[in-house]
């Protein structure tokens, strides 16, 4: 007998279990936000099984957690061959349970108060309420942070007023040649946050943010990788614009090509940020800096064929949103560089890297060679201080060669 679960899904078994009356509300939300039918079926067929087995194991909905979900994979596993999505799919649905308020929120375990996850929530708290910095500095934070007091405690009780410059610099002294200079330099920032830190709540009575030793990152040490124009040429005539997908990518490497804009940037760009009567786009930097910059007409025109042709529906305002269900705006930068690295590649150009990044240096790059100012260069980049800019000085050969003194006694 064949069930109908909604317009898009039919069982050929009666659901069975406590998530059974709320798989027809699931599979609406599913196909609101995009999935295919196929996966709609996937996912509810999933789910039924999933809820037929909380029914044999007597477990009502309040009392659903993470952890069924893996005891019934792992019991799914001794009987079919496992597929690398199940446990997403049913997250998914949990979520979707949470969301309709029949499923509480699974309350995570409190870390012992001496422990080193207690004392790295307490500092992520602290610097997202106490100093609202943005959730990618926070990231960048805390790993190094749980790595100096496992390095210092290991896996016992952590006393930060036991910490000594001593500690502070066996640390970085340790961990550095590890890592590439800018990496370095940004676990030595770290290190002096989290000890300013534990100064400011008083379990230190020491200044051991000066005892974090500096690590040399000279200023403008390398010259920029830049792609060449003829390589972004090349990149953007691989681009199958016929495809939703393709009118997308197409309009993210001409962004970032044309306005050299950073990939958080173009993620982060949204449809009120567009101003098509008067040609031009509002642009969220570093800080939450704004830069107006003039629109290029293919630019437009290629962000307009995507709004038209390929934008799934959805009520984000973000202009780029996901090619695949669910369809949502991008996280942050690093899908959008995920995006050129695929591109690169089906393009078979030889660029200098595969980060989206050399496009805003090849960018730059051009405009110097045309005679472009590099006060010219710094507005349209949305440099905030002009010796971010100078080092595309380096790039200038030519009038770098003007400047160079004679060899002492003749070419050798």
């Amino acid at each position: 007998m064949n069930v109908v679960i909604n317009s898009q899904v039919v069982l050929s078994r009666v659901p069975e279990g406590p998530i059974a009356p709320y798989l027809g509300r699931f599979a609406d939300s599913l196909d609101a936000t995009g999935y295919a039918v196929k996966w709609i079926h996937r996912q509810i067929l999933l789910g039924s099984y999933f809820s037929r087995w909380l029914g044999q194991k007597s477990v009502a909905l309040q009392d659903i957690t993470s952890d069924h979900l893996t005891r019934y994979l792992q019991y799914r596993a001794r009987r079919v061959q496992p597929r690398c999505g199940d446990h997403a799919a049913l997250a998914h649905l949990v979520d979707f349970l949470r969301r309709e308020g029949v499923v509480p929120e699974e309350r995570l375990a409190v870390p012992e108060p001496f422990s080193v996850d207690h004392h790295v929530r307490a500092y992520e708290v602290y610097l997202r309420e106490g100093r609202a910095l943005a959730t990618a500095t926070i990231v960048n934070y805390v790993p190094f942070v749980r790595d100096f007091l496992k390095h210092r405690f290991g896996a016992g009780s952590v006393k930060l007023s036991c910490l000594s410059a001593a500690d502070v610099v066996c640390f970085v002294r340790h961990q550095a040649p590890r890592l590439h200079r800018k990496r370095a330099k940004l676990m030595t920032t770290a290190l002096r946050s989290f000890l300013s830190y534990a100064r400011f709540c008083g379990e230190v009575d020491v200044d051991l943010a000066a005892a974090v030793p500096v690590v040399p990152n000279w200023s403008m040490a390398s010259i920029p990788r830049a792609i060449a124009w003829e390589q972004v040429r090349q990149v953007l005539a691989s681009i199958d614009r016929r495809t939703a997908t393709g009118r997308r990518d197409y309009a993210i490497v001409l962004l970032l090509a044309r306005l050299g804009l950073r990939s958080g940037e173009v993620a982060s760009l949204q449809l009120d940020d567009i101003d098509w009567k008067e040609g031009r786009l509002s642009v969220h930097g570093k800080s939450g800096y704004r830069n107006e910059l003039p629109l290029p007409a293919d630019v437009g025109r290629a962000i307009a064929a995507y709004l038209k042709s390929g934008r799934p529906p959805s009520t984000s305002r973000c202009v780029f949103l996901r090619a695949r269900a669910p369809a949502r705006a991008f996280q942050g930068g690093c899908a959008i560089g995920s995006i050129v690295r695929h591109r690169l590649q089906r393009s078979d150009v030889d660029a200098p890297t595969f980060g989206a990044h050399q496009f805003r240096h090849g960018l730059a790059t051009e405009m110097l060679r045309r005679g472009a100012s590099l006060g010219e260069i710094g507005d349209l980049l949305g440099h905030r201080h002009p010796q971010t800019t100078t080092i595309y000085a380096k790039v200038d050969i030519q009038a770098l060669r003007k400047l160079a003194l004679p060899w002492p006694r003749g070419a050798q």
